[in-house]
């Protein structure tokens, strides 16, 4: 191929990669009023748009109005309608395009003679040649630009597993789900994990597909608490989820255009399954290779870039988003995308923490949470009090006629009972947190919650019950509701009940 070469254009900062943390990266460049270069090599947004969080959760709201809809029609005795794959896998691309084309309206705008920001947006390959110098390749020219500083989000991908014979149409990753044609009438997902139980609930949720969920342990999710669990399982198995617990994966082949699995339980038993697809969900490994030269000296760890508060081992060189070991989500890599910028070319109000991250579990029903759970409090070795509410005593739940969930709230065992994480599972849990996120980043306790005024009914009236029981000031007593209410105290992980 035939190159062109030009040299040394200069950028205040060249930010490659155009997924959320890049993308939100040279958007907060441009607040500085700085000379910015945007370089992405595939789809504008990554994985946060196309195959990854906006794609799969269309399919979990298309596959949850699905069941629910399905739900009515037999409280009424009234058949359902029969599914058409198509027009749904059409929805899902109807949302990222729509997603995709604000980003590069978005982007053309800023590149307007209307608005004339200092922004420049190129599709093609960046590679780094030294710590100021970067290669870039976009339709058959090599340009080389010089940038004073370099953000780099270049994401992360779907892991392979060596011994699966991944060919992304009949054994996947969450990257072939969009290439499928109908709805499969048997599917084996491999990975317990968030993504992995995200699909099970997903594919269950339409009725049409039988589901095999792969499990190393004795229960999925195992960094979450077990009263959350028993809710996920038994709603994945009432939606006749079949979940090999205990089990290890001994081999996968396709064998006449389906897949043939074999298991290996606990008590040494085996046994083989058969099935029409596979779903391999075993995480995502960050995208670094051909990144860098090697005279740039980059640090590595096992799980990704090496970095102190965003910046890498080369000082004007910082690495966001999934490209590092911290958290892999999109409110994540937003954030640090726009705190190394605040980093670079002004001084950040605060740190940047990860213990008031707000997370959301798509499944049934979702599961929502921030700070700590009671797992990893006590492997923490964190004393706490913990009250438990059950949506069944929310006037909200009962309205929409659906009362299965709960609220957590975990606080210091001490006067101040500061607050150090909620779990809300059911119905509106994801709006249901975010009061108690700003809390926990103040570090405050719990009486600006007890008397705010909650708009009635919502789900957020049990949040202020909640912290009402845990000041012994509720109006509904936990002694008077067993079952349905708790209020204890964990002191190195005894429990005692805390009546009022």
């Amino acid at each position: 191929m035939l190159f062109i070469e030009a040299f040394y254009e200069k950028y205040d900062l060249v930010v490659i990669g155009g997924g959320p943390a890049g993308y939100a990266a040279a958007m907060r460049a441009l607040d500085f009023k700085k000379k910015v270069l945007l370089v992405e090599k595939n789809r504008l947004g990554g994985a946060g748009v196309t195959n990854g969080a906006l794609s799969s959760k269309t399919w979990w709201e298309l596959s949850r109005e699905t069941s629910a809809f399905h739900r009515s029609l037999h409280r009424y005795n009234l058949k359902a309608p029969s599914l058409n794959f198509k027009e749904i896998k059409s929805e899902v691309l109807k949302a990222v395009k729509e997603r995709k084309d604000l980003l590069k309206d978005h982007l053309s705008k800023l590149q307007s003679d209307e608005i004339k920001s200092d922004l420049e947006f190129i599709k093609g390959t960046a590679k780094l040649l030294s710590e100021h110098e970067i290669e870039i390749i976009s339709g058959g020219k090599r340009e080389v630009v010089y940038a004073d500083y370099v953000v780099l989000a270049t994401g992360s991908r779907p892991r392979y597993l060596p011994e699966l014979p991944i060919d992304e149409k009949i054994v996947m990753t969450s990257d072939g789900i969009e290439e499928m044609e109908d709805f499969p009438e048997s599917m084996v997902i491999v990975g317990a994990g968030v993504i992995g139980c995200e699909f099970a609930t997903i594919f269950s949720g339409f009725g049409k597909t039988k589901v095999h969920l792969i499990d190393k342990g004795d229960r999925i999710l195992p960094f979450e608490d077990e009263d959350v669990v028993r809710i996920i399982e038994r709603n994945m198995e009432n939606n006749g989820v079949l979940i090999h617990r205990k089990s290890r994966l001994v081999k996968m082949k396709t064998v006449n255009g389906r897949v043939e699995y074999e298991l290996e339980y606990d008590n040494g038993a085996r046994e083989i399954f058969n099935v029409e697809k596979a779903l391999v969900s075993v995480g995502r490994i960050p995208n670094f290779e051909d990144l860098w030269d090697e005279n740039v000296t980059i640090k590595m760890t096992s799980r990704g870039i090496e970095n102190d508060d965003t910046q890498t081992s080369v000082p004007n060189i910082y690495a966001v988003g999934d490209l590092t070991a911290d958290i892999s989500l999109v409110n994540v890599g937003e954030l640090e995308g726009r705190y190394a910028i605040e980093r670079i070319f002004g001084k950040p109000k605060r740190k940047l923490v990860y213990e008031n991250i707000s997370t959301i579990m798509f499944l049934n029903p979702e599961v929502a949470g921030v700070g700590l759970n009671e797992t990893q409090a006590q492997k923490d070795g964190i004393d706490y009090k913990v009250v438990t509410l059950e949506y069944s005593t929310i006037t909200r739940a009962i309205a929409k006629r659906n009362t299965q969930g709960f609220i957590k709230l975990l606080v210091t065992n001490d006067e101040a009972m500061k607050i150090l994480g909620m779990k809300v599972v059911g119905n509106h849990a994801s709006s249901a947190i975010q009061a108690v996120a700003v809390l926990i980043s103040m570090d405050r306790g719990i009486e600006e919650l007890a008397e705010c005024v909650h708009p009635h009914p919502s789900i957020t009236e049990g949040i202020q019950e909640c912290v009402r029981m845990l000041m012994g000031i509720s109006m509904l007593k936990p002694s008077a509701l067993r079952g349905k209410l708790s209020c204890r105290r964990c002191v190195s992980c005894d429990y005692e009940d805390i009546t009022f």
